[in-house]
């Protein structure tokens, strides 16, 4: 075998190994596994609907340390969905609606105004926190917990006195509510333009002897919701401790000891929430202060799951006195430049990698920068996606310019090869020996043709995540039939691409065959045909096969990549034959 095909063979063959097998096993079982425990976790809610409402309050405890005391904080029990009814108060923004209800304040109903569940016109808003007489209650609360059990908290039952019925941007809202034993609890609440609601809660004492209180709060999340299932991408819990990222999956909650995994950083501030594809639940505290966090599976009917923090020393609420505490909620769509800004502007560490940017996001993060900024200067993602390309394949010029070259020598000194072959058929180590001579006096290096190739596997599945995890690629058009570059080409070869009036859906994501994925088989077809077909008949018969292949393979693949390899093959193929021509017209 000629070392320029085998070199080209063991690229294209490492790089569909990885493709295929991620394909075939990895996202297709995890995808299977995830249908059957939707279908699981849909008949155990069915079963335990008529007991929801009984559910109590889980809210996070504190120890006191040290000299005061070893007695446990609690805070009195509630229904899950308030038992009283009480008026809303309206959240009107920018990007958010929905309103919060008097009874508990918890906030359970966030609209996103920007975003859609379909790209069809009559499609409804997405609806991320959701009210907690809902099937799936997904809220946020906020509160403050005590070791004196003679001294009632806020409960999901407490109807507090609003200054006002609309929160918006311009106009917080100021809230009270008095236990009837000497402390009166206000709370302000806050919505920026974006999707940040900040909490600040104060107490006030009327009684003769101190009090320690403990500020916490807390997201719930009701029922397992549907998850992509690839491994690539985390949906579930997470946060930022210690500056570190921690991640867990909802069976992994489920699975966890007693359903519990308590985090104690060492350092102040820190993050957590549930995060979806596209959208995110975070509590942000106050990055001054030490807080507890847990990743929490509560018991009962049913799949619940929480996360929570609570202050891990306390504050002192002296006689007469008072004490304050500030929190914040995200509760949106993960844009990068928005979570880039809040990490700035209010110190939140590492509140980007929210985004599962994954292995590579020392190149994701940069790329979906470049993209971006490409984007707003063509105005479509598409175009900035191939201008990128060109951008890519600028950097990788040199080397490229230098493995063409090579491949050209190589295919220029053909014939002396043929000749070694011949002459040393019985002896096939003075063959290579021959031959490697024959390279190192012609100044060739046979490996050369296979390195550009292995530089774009990292280069390829960093834009993979940047199309397949960033809010700003969902639903981005590009030209004709591509209506979303985070999707699959929607057309299929087998009913025509269209002009047939039924559906293949029946069919395999695999065996669909969109237009572009065929055009990227066809483009790496012809890129194949301009180097020297290999002597060997079965090296020549997988040759052929390798589009083929990988046509099937890219066609569950965004649009946007699949593009991305189209443009890229054509690039190469115009370089590749402008280098090995002008080698040609030098020889």
């Amino acid at each position: 075998m000629n070392p320029e095909n085998r070199n080209m063979i063991l690229a294209i063959s490492l790089s569909m190994a990885v493709l295929f097998g991620w394909q075939m096993f990895v996202v297709g079982p995890e995808l299977e596994e995830e249908a059957a425990l939707q279908q699981q976790i849909a008949a155990q809610e069915a079963a335990a609907a008529a007991e929801a409402a009984a559910e109590l309050n889980e809210v996070p405890k504190a120890n006191l340390s040290g000299s005061a005391s070893e007695a446990t904080p609690g805070v009195a029990s509630s229904a899950e969905a308030p038992a009283v009814s009480a008026p809303r108060i309206t959240i009107d923004a920018p990007l958010v609606s929905g309103s919060i209800s008097l009874a508990g304040l918890r906030i359970d109903d966030v609209m996103l105004k920007a975003y859609r569940e379909t790209q069809d016109d009559d499609s409804d808003n997405i609806q991320f926190l959701l009210q907690t007489d809902s099937d799936r209650p997904f809220f946020a609360e906020f509160g403050w917990a005590s070791g004196d059990a003679d001294q009632p908290m806020p409960t999901a039952d407490s109807v507090w006195t609003a200054s006002s019925m609309l929160l918006s941007p311009t106009t917080p809202v100021t809230l009270s509510w008095n236990n009837g034993k000497g402390l009166t609890f206000r709370r302000q609440l806050a919505i920026n333009d974006d999707y940040m609601i900040t909490v600040d809660d104060s107490v006030e004492s009327s009684l003769s002897t101190p009090l320690t209180l403990f500020p916490y709060g807390l997201v719930r999340r009701h029922g397992t919701p549907p998850t992509t299932g690839i491994y690539i991408l985390h949906e579930g819990a997470l946060g930022v401790f210690d500056e570190t990222l921690s991640e867990i999956d909802y069976d992994d909650m489920r699975d966890g000891d007693e359903g519990i995994d308590d985090i104690r950083p060492e350092s102040n501030g820190g993050w957590i929430g549930f995060t979806d594809k596209y959208w995110l639940a975070a509590l942000v505290p106050d990055q001054s202060k030490r807080m507890n966090y847990a990743f929490k599976a509560l018991s009962g009917p049913g799949d619940r799951y929480q996360v929570d923090y609570i202050s891990s020393d306390g504050m002192v609420l002296a006689a007469g006195g008072a004490v304050t505490s500030q929190t914040r909620l995200f509760a949106g769509a993960k844009k990068v430049s928005l979570l880039d800004g809040y990490a700035a502007e209010l110190g939140i560490k590492n509140f980007d990698l929210a985004i599962d940017f994954g292995w590579f996001y020392f190149l994701t993060k940069p790329f979906f920068y470049a993209i971006n900024w490409l984007n707003g200067l063509l105005g479509n993602f598409g175009l900035a996606v191939l201008a990128f390309t060109v951008g890519v394949k600028l950097v990788f010029y040199p080397l490229a310019n230098k493995s063409y070259r090579s491949m050209g020598k190589m295919r220029i000194l053909q014939p002396k090869v043929q000749q070694i072959r011949e002459r040393h058929a019985d002896d096939r180590m003075a063959m290579n020996q021959a031959m490697m001579a024959l390279y190192k006096e012609e100044k060739v290096n046979p490996a050369a043709g296979c390195l550009p190739v292995l530089l774009q596997i990292p280069v390829f599945f960093a834009l993979y995540k940047v199309l397949f995890v960033t809010i700003e690629m969902r639903h981005a058009p590009f030209f004709g039939w591509i209506t979303d570059l985070s999707a699959p080409d929607p057309t299929s070869v087998f009913n025509l691409f269209g002009l047939m009036p039924f559906s293949v859906d029946f069919l395999p994501p695999f065996l669909q065959l969109g237009a572009w994925p065929i055009m990227m088989g066809v483009s790496m077809f012809l890129q194949m045909r301009l180097n020297p077909a290999p002597p060997d008949p079965v090296q020549a018969r997988i040759f052929q096969f390798m589009p083929i292949i990988f046509t099937f393979l890219l066609a569950t693949f965004p649009a946007g990549l699949v593009i991305y390899w189209t443009w890229n093959n054509l690039l190469s193929m115009a370089q590749q034959w402008y280098i090995m021509k002008r080698i040609e017209r030098e020889s």
